[in-house]
């Protein structure tokens, strides 16, 4: 935390810009050693400046730059800053960064200038891992979550638990160690109620969690079935561009083809899958395995039939292959003369959900995407709720606190020792604060700012 460290903070290649970030007491000094301005007699705080970047030793210009010096505490890191603005090409860039490190800095470790940030007290911990949700956002929805994040509108509603896990071992302690004093006496039954209250904070952000993982991580979607039945149609619809090869000769698509879209918001994994099929053709074999794999790994899988031929075994294979509470049937075809109801389906696979459809003419596809929207949310019109649990250690340490605080109601109706009843919401308590960065070890913490970029 005493060393002065610096890093390129744009991304490589080349760009109209690249910004070298300082961070630290040196951090002025060191750039007053490599920098001179131009019309210009001194740097001013938070007001950029032109000027060269210039070798110390032999006097020879390095960059054009622009620089700010940002003084502490209202800066990213709480410490020091310094932004060198210089031409965004990978020899300017580390040319200027030489420089820096030759004249009293060090090379900052993957994410030691959002870790300073929170070490310093700028952002919790919770809001720290957010800032790497922001850079990763695929979609508006999935930026609009971690955005909210940031801010720290999560982190309030922990804090506001954690209150109320507070209020409630200060009446427990005040009743177990000061029992024959004249104070109020903490009864079971509302005991009882305030845990229950605190439990249903915990089971309202858990159950956020399956679709935040898919806000974060995306959806993935395998689309399955015979040949010919619309596969690569319905992927090139959904796509709005020609990506697959769509023709009429069985076993066109032989591998799987992935791509990576926005529907209504939502990250889509997209995998069109080649036809499932009986065939000698041993490429097209390897193909049909994969394609095995990658419904089985799949979110959500789109089983294609062409309503207008009759089912086949090749059908019946596959169904007897899928998961039903998993699997959206499309009915294709249907602007042709019929062959296969739905009627048909539910006789052979009970409850499921089935869409008619005609890519021929886009038809059903809106209904397609609805279906999505609807798995990922469970039916709730959430998407104006940024209070989202995205993040699998968070989810993690919610289970254990949910678990500690049912613990706690169970001994509660028992009417156990208090003494008891205190150890699992102090663990509650506890554990809540590991989100926010208030009671978690260093190791977590180290592992945290391991997957941020260097720079950040």
């Amino acid at each position: 935390m005493e060393d002065t460290i610096a890093a390129i903070a744009t991304a490589p290649g080349e760009g109209g810009i690249g910004i070298i970030r300082i961070s630290g007491d040196d951090s002025k000094n060191i750039l007053d050693r490599i920098f001179v301005p131009i019309n210009s007699s001194v740097l001013e705080n938070r007001k950029m400046t032109y000027g060269n970047i210039v070798d110390p030793s032999s006097k020879s210009i390095i960059d054009e730059v622009l620089c700010v010096y940002m003084k502490s505490p209202k800066t990213y890191t709480m410490e020091d800053v310094v932004e060198i603005n210089c031409h965004g090409g990978m020899v300017p860039l580390r040319k200027t960064l030489e420089l820096v490190l030759s004249n009293g800095a060090r090379m900052a470790e993957p994410g030691e200038f959002t870790k300073r940030a929170f070490l310093n007290g700028r952002l919790d911990l919770s809001q720290a891992e957010a800032v790497i949700d922001v850079i990763k956002a695929k979609t508006d929805r999935t930026y609009d979550v971690a955005l909210n994040q940031l801010e720290g509108v999560f982190s309030r509603h922990i804090k506001e638990i954690r209150k109320k896990l507070v209020d409630v071992l200060v009446n427990l302690t005040v009743n177990i160690d000061y029992p024959d004093e004249d104070i109020e006496q903490i009864t079971y039954e509302k005991l009882g109620s305030d845990l229950n209250d605190i439990l249903s904070n915990i089971e309202n952000l858990l159950s956020s969690a399956d679709t935040g993982k898919i806000i974060r991580d995306g959806l993935g979607i395998a689309i399955i079935g015979k040949p010919n039945v619309g596969k690569s149609s319905l992927m090139n619809s959904l796509l709005k561009e020609t990506r697959a090869i769509v023709t009429e000769i069985p076993g066109t698509t032989r591998d799987t083809i992935e791509e990576h879209i926005s529907i209504k918001g939502i990250p889509v994994r997209l995998t069109d899958t080649a036809g499932i099929r009986e065939t000698d053709d041993i490429i097209e074999k390897i193909g049909i395995e994969k394609s095995k794999e990658s419904f089985n790994q799949a979110d959500l899988v789109i089983f294609i039939l062409d309503s207008s031929r009759e089912m086949e075994q090749e059908d019946i294979d596959i169904m007897n292959l899928i998961d039903p509470e998993k699997t959206l049937i499309l009915l294709n075809k249907i602007d042709l003369v019929q062959k296969i109801r739905k009627e048909d389906i539910l006789a052979k696979i009970g409850n499921i959900s089935i869409i008619e459809t005609s890519m021929h003419n886009q038809m059903g596809i809106s209904e397609i995407e609805e279906k999505i929207v609807n798995l990922v949310y469970c039916g709730k019109v959430s998407q104006s709720n940024n209070l989202i649990v995205t993040n699998v250690r968070h989810k993690n340490i919610l289970e254990r606190s949910r678990n500690s605080i049912k613990d706690a109601i169970n001994m509660v109706n028992m009417q156990e020792a208090l003494e008891f009843i205190e150890i699992d919401v102090n663990s509650t308590y506890e554990a809540l604060g590991e989100i926010i960065g208030e009671t978690v070890q260093d190791d977590i913490i180290n592992e945290v700012f391991a997957r941020f970029c260097l720079g950040k």
